[in-house]
């Protein structure tokens, strides 16, 4: 089961919109403001964020932005009352990855929702052995099944998605906890040591998940 974020400050939009998102099958999350919509889109829990421009604490641009500066690939539907295409283009280029004008029509909104999340799901994540299928969210490694938590299923997804490239401390922690505060602590380091053990990542070279001291880490292409 997909899910929904959806963040709109309007309840006589967001109350209808997440019951028919909920109709067809995907656990919706709602939110009011744009701070409190960045920190959920960026737990790692969520598979699509539908996205009001008009957001109260930071409109929708900036939040397209800032989650896009933390290097989420989460994918984003705007709403938008503007109609001008200027604006359409501006959401765009913040970080959107399609746009639906206001007043819309449900089942348009509801196509497009599907079209991101099959987007967002055509292909899995590989690298070392190690396998996400993204559809159904289980991880492999060597062909065998690995049970994860949500934050280590994040935290993993993250690393296979720039495999070979390092991931920074703190965009570990903004992704996967939504604090950037997060990057110097146990925690981070915590959920890096139980995904070795997880993986069955040898404590000597070579390893799957390579730790950059001072930096971040970094999943080997393998």
């Amino acid at each position: 089961m997909a899910t929904v974020l959806l963040a709109e400050d309007d309840t006589a939009i967001a109350q209808p919109l997440a019951r028919a998102l909920e109709r067809e099958g995907y656990e919706v999350v709602v939110r009011t403001d744009g701070v409190s919509a960045l920190q959920a889109a960026l737990s790692g829990n969520v598979d699509l964020l539908v996205l009001d421009l008009g957001l109260p604490r930071a409109d929708g641009l900036e939040v397209a932005r800032r989650l896009r500066a933390a290097g989420s690939a989460l994918p984003v539907l705007m709403l938008t009352a503007r109609r001008d295409e200027v604006d359409f283009v501006v959401g765009l280029d913040a970080g959107a990855d399609d746009y639906v004008g206001k007043p819309f029509r449900l089942a348009e909104l509801l196509a497009r929702v599907r079209a991101l999340l099959r987007r967002r799901y055509s292909a899995d994540l590989a690298a070392s052995g190690v396998r996400l299928e993204l559809a159904s969210h289980r991880a492999y490694c060597d062909g065998e099944e690995v049970h994860l938590t949500n934050k280590e299923y994040a935290l993993l997804r993250l690393l296979l998605e720039h495999a070979g490239d390092v991931v920074t401390r703190q965009d570990a922690a903004e992704h996967v906890w939504g604090d950037p505060e997060m990057a110097g602590s146990k925690t981070l380091d915590m959920h890096i040591s139980w995904l070795r053990r997880k993986l069955g990542d040898p404590a000597q070279a070579p390893r799957k998940l390579v730790t950059v001291r001072g930096v971040g880490f970094r999943f080997e292409r393998g």
